[in-house]
Parts: structure tokens; sequence; C-alpha cells
């Protein structure tokens, strides 16, 4: 299961939605289940409604979801992240504005002071000790998430996120050490990269997502991805989650079925490392020819399973005929 928001939180606490949300999933059959973009400080959300480990008392409400997800079969995995210049954003079913002022709102940050858009907020840049103390937040996120059971960590570096935002010349118009070359813009990634594996044991697999082009010219583009990758491996990610797009708005991209699983397919080849595919994979078969085909090592389901929890049993089913349903819905499906 693909991280995806779910806007309900409140102060970053996980609640009753979350828990049955990802109980549902794991019950549904899902092999693992990574969580949604959990922020790594106040000023990293999207919204205001994110959830949070920016704190030790998040944890409690946490590994009661870790604790259901290993129950009924799942391995649990969560996503930290740092929404950057694109924080402080209203509900999605509210519009999804960024907000300029209110409670709920707040000055995001980022690499550059540049808007994600026109209208938009510039965000502040951050200085050279602002950047240190948001690695120390990654990594103490890190281990809060250690605490709380989860066994994949992954670090989100995808989707115009701040992550991400350090390694497009986009979005990174820095001209210290942080910016510039492709070495320079990959540098926070990596420190961040280096300050979660000390906290992670061989119980744990750190995997880390990543858009693999913005898509426009100039842009982060699939031959950094690749170089990216290869370095990421070396330094002991494990999987690499590939996604596309996010940093720069009103960009036209070819969606359709399986429209990113070639940047996978590329980067699995040429950086020899483990990857996963998403972006309106919906089929049973679809999904299997492209493992089989040897284009992803992983299939990330999206939306499809908000659309249909017990994909991956009926997938499975229809496959192979050995999708075990639980008990108590057995007999539906005989």
């Amino acid at each position: 299961m693909a991280p995806m928001c779910q806007y309900s939180a409140t102060d970053g606490f996980a609640n009753e939605w979350h828990y049955v949300h990802y109980t549902t999933r794991a019950i549904g059959g899902c092999a693992a289940i990574i969580q949604e973009a959990t922020a790594v400080r106040p000023d990293g959300r999207i919204t205001y409604a994110d959830l949070g480990i920016w704190k030790d008392e998040h944890i409690d409400e946490l590994k009661k979801i870790v604790t259901s997800v290993i129950k009924y079969g799942a391995v649990p995995g969560i996503q930290l992240a740092h929404a950057g210049r694109k924080a402080s954003c209203e509900l999605p079913w509210k519009g999804g504005k960024q907000l300029h002022s209110g409670d709920n709102s707040w000055l995001p940050v980022a690499p550059s002071a540049l808007a994600f858009d026109e209208g938009e907020v510039i965000p502040h840049a951050l200085d050279i000790d602002e950047i240190q103390t948001v690695l120390e937040d990654f990594k103490k996120a890190a281990e809060r998430a250690v605490k709380a059971g989860y066994q994949i960590i992954e670090i989100h570096a995808a989707h115009g996120y701040l992550i991400h935002q350090f390694l497009s010349p986009v979005s990174n118009h820095r001209t210290d050490e942080y910016g510039g070359s492709f070495e320079n813009r990959i540098r926070f990634l990596l420190e961040v990269v280096d300050s979660i594996l000390p906290t992670l044991s061989s119980n744990h697999s750190l995997w880390v997502r990543i858009s693999a082009t913005d898509w426009v010219d100039n842009g982060w583009n699939l031959e950094e991805s690749v170089k990216l990758s290869a370095i990421l491996k070396s330094k002991g990610v494990d999987v690499m989650d590939i996604s596309t797009g996010g940093n720069v708005p009103h960009v036209r991209m070819p969606i359709g079925p399986n429209y990113q699983v070639p940047f996978a397919a590329e980067i699995k080849e040429k950086a020899q490392t483990i990857t996963g595919a998403v972006g309106l994979i919906t089929q049973a078969k679809q999904a299997e020819e492209l493992l089989t085909e040897n284009k992803c090592d992983l299939i990330f389901l999206g939306r499809e399973l908000l659309r249909n929890p017990y994909f991956a049993l009926a997938a499975s089913k229809e496959l192979d005929n050995t999708g075990q349903y639980p008990l108590q819905y057995e007999r539906s499906y005989k």
C-alpha cells in the first residue's frame, strides 16, 4: 500500500479513523502498508490535519496501528516527511489552497525563497543551522518510528516536498554546499539517510520515494535519479519507490495506465537496485505482468486500495486461486 494522506489527525495524533483504515487494508491482504506522510515537525505538515511524529506523545497511538497491521498479516511501514514550501494548506475537501493567515497556517520553509505557485506564500529559506535542525528532526522521528514498531522506514523525497525541493534545480537556487551541482543538491537527502541508518537494526528496511522527473526541461530528471539511486543503494537504502512530478505546477504529464513504470524499470536496470512501481496500476493481471516482465520488483497500490481495500485478496484469487479471505467473510467468495 502506497502512502496516501488522510488529513484526519489533530495535532499530529492518529485516531480511530487511521486505526480502522490501515487495519482494513491489512485484513484485505496487503503484504506491506506504508503509512501516509507523517510529519517530522509541525511546520512540515501539508495541512493542519496531517499525521505527525515530532514528539514522543505521538508514539502510543501509532503503536496501536502497528500492532493491528502486524496482527492481520502485513508489514508495517511509515513515510517520514516534510512538506517544505508546499506546507500550510487547507484540507483538500475544503479547496486545498495554501493558507496565508489564521490559526491553521504557518510560514513554510524551503531550500530557497521561491513559492511553489503564483500567489502562494514565499517560504523562508533555511540557513545552515536550520538545515541541521531539520536533519535532527528526521533522526528523532526515525527513532520514534522504531519505538512504535514500524519495520519499513520510508523517506519522502518526492512530489515537490522539502527533500525533492533540495534535489531539483527548479526549486533549489542555493549557492552554498546544498545548491548548484548534482552532488550539492543531493547532499541534504544523503545526510537524512546517514542520520537515520544508525537508528535502524537488521529488522528494519530503509526505503526512499523519489519523483524520477519534474517533467520539465532543466528540472530534476531520470538520469539524475539513476545516479542518485545507485548512491543510495551503496549507502544501505533497500528499495527505491519511484513516482514522478509534483515539484512544478501546471505540468502536462502523459497520465495513463503504467505511465510511471518506465522510470522504475530504467532505475532498476541501470542502478541495479530494488524498485517499486506506482501510478494507475488498477488490475491484477496488469500488476502481475509488470513483475513477470521484470519492470519492477514491487507494486505500490494507491487509490485502487481506497476504492477496494480487498484488492490484494481479490487479485490473488483471480491470478492463482490462493487468496485466503478471513474466515468471517469466506462464505461470500465461494
